[in-house]
């Protein structure tokens, strides 16, 4: 397995934060601060409501923006949604579907996801899939099993060349916005299995080449042990990448 051959991907999701101004202002102090860090692809996913004020901050930067969700309908009478045109047209290249608070809140399910992310990849946008168990789940011992089915369904008629546009974060529902994180063999292992579902739906050499990154509360403290496991290409963070000092730690030792 070559990690060399995989794109390294930091990630940020602002979630239900930030307001247009404080989003220029951010990306503002951050583009100078992560500058000639070409060693990962340098994401920032915002709320619909700031795509446009973010699409012109990062502007000439290293930094590239995102959307936290996509309908999975090109239009129609789906009061408060966005479709992927609608996006696309906006700036944005990369758009988060299946995060475990969509899942829990808003009953997303793995169907639902699987129409969000081919909607998403239909628009020529890079897709970031959200896998990843319960608490009650992993103490049963059917984590990769969850994980498993997860994946197979949301990737239900994507074909291996589509797959090249999309990341996998590997998310454990325990982790999210509790200050608890997975410890890196523990990631690494889940990765490493989501790997194998790859490679068993495509093959060995696009599971080689599949980003998986690690989505439960990476934060500046743990990123680099993260990061140094052989299977886990990156970060999808949460709390962190609303602080430019924290954010730009974990762009350094993605390096």
């Amino acid at each position: 397995m070559n990690k060399a051959k995989r794109n390294v991907v930091i990630a940020g999701n602002w979630k239900m934060n930030m307001t247009p101004a404080q989003t220029t202002e951010f990306i503002t102090a951050l583009a100078p601060m992560v500058a000639g860090m070409d060693g990962c692809k340098i994401v920032l996913c915002v709320p619909y409501v700031d795509i446009a004020a973010a699409v012109a901050a990062a502007n000439g930067t290293n930094i590239e923006i995102g959307a936290e969700n996509v309908h999975m309908e090109a239009k129609g009478a789906y009061t408060g949604e966005i479709s992927g045109e609608m996006l696309a047209s906006c700036g944005v290249k990369y758009v988060i579907v299946g995060h475990s608070e969509r899942r829990q809140y808003f009953g997303e399910t793995d169907v639902t996801v699987n129409g969000r992310l081919k909607a998403g990849l239909a628009n020529g946008l890079k897709v970031i899939l959200c896998v990843g168990e319960t608490l009650t789940e992993r103490e049963q011992g059917i984590t990769f099993e969850t994980v498993s089915k997860q994946t197979k369904i949301a990737l239900s008629g994507v074909s291996a060349e589509e797959l090249a546009n999309v990341i996998i974060a590997y998310e454990p529902v325990w982790a999210i916005g509790t200050g608890k994180t997975a410890t890196s063999a523990q990631a690494e292992e889940v990765c490493k299995a989501i790997r194998g579902v790859i490679a068993e739906l495509y093959s060995a050499e696009a599971a080689e080449g599949v980003t998986i990154q690690y989505g439960g509360s990476m934060n500046a403290g743990n990123a680099a042990e993260l990061l140094s496991m052989e299977n886990i290409d990156g970060g999808l963070i949460g709390g962190a990448s609303l602080k430019t000092a924290d954010f730009t730690t974990i762009v350094k030792a993605a390096q």
